[in-house]
């Protein structure tokens, strides 16, 4: 399979959760403008996770640009990244319905991990398709950003119970970190002469 075809069928899907995303949002009750006081809450949370599925969509985008060849394994990968993305419009909903609540802020960021550790499962098989001294290996090297994500989820997940504000002021960290972008893959491309 082409990669052409897999970055199309990820769009997709992608798109899909956007759509979700956008359709759990209510119009508020009242006719004034002091009826979206309330909405506040699901509202931000919208925003941090529509942030969230665009920093995935880029780095996939990125990802799949050093792609040569697409194997049975990288799109199981991909598959597993995108059921996770797609529990995102699940987490944000219920986290934004309950004011950012203990349980669903630790549900949030148990679906940001996971599917930073599926994005990270499916940069490893990438690397084992393409093979040693591949664009993608050069690119990647340690890692460092996305291994600090995962840990710092893991820290928000067990914080969510303690300080539910703190825990999601570090998804909010995280995802800044991310907003910065991330040129490994462009410089790797132009270092070959892509």
């Amino acid at each position: 399979m082409e990669t052409n075809r897999l970055e199309a069928f990820s769009d997709g899907v992608i798109a899909i959760i956007i759509t979700i995303m956008v359709l759990e949002l209510k119009a508020p009750d009242g006719e004034r403008l002091d009826a979206l006081v309330a909405m506040v809450p699901s509202f931000l949370n919208y925003v941090l996770s529509f942030i969230y599925v665009g920093i995935y969509w880029n780095n996939h985008h990125h990802l799949l640009q050093v792609t040569q060849r697409v194997s049975g394994p990288v799109l199981w990968a991909n598959l597993h990244l995108l059921f996770w993305l797609s529990l995102l419009p699940f987490a944000t909903e219920w986290m934004g319905h309950k004011h950012f609540a203990a349980s669903p802020t630790a549900a949030y960021g148990l679906v940001l991990f996971m599917a930073a550790v599926a994005y990270f499962v499916l940069e490893q098989v990438i690397k084992t398709s393409e093979g040693p001294g591949s664009v993608i290996e050069q690119a990647l090297g340690r890692d460092w950003k996305g291994k600090a994500s995962m840990a710092l989820y893991g820290v928000a997940m067990a914080l969510a119970f303690v300080v539910p504000w703190l825990a999601q002021a570090i998804y909010v960290l995280v995802a800044l970190m991310w907003l910065v972008p991330d040129r490994r893959i462009e410089r790797a491309l132009a270092a070959r002469g892509y």
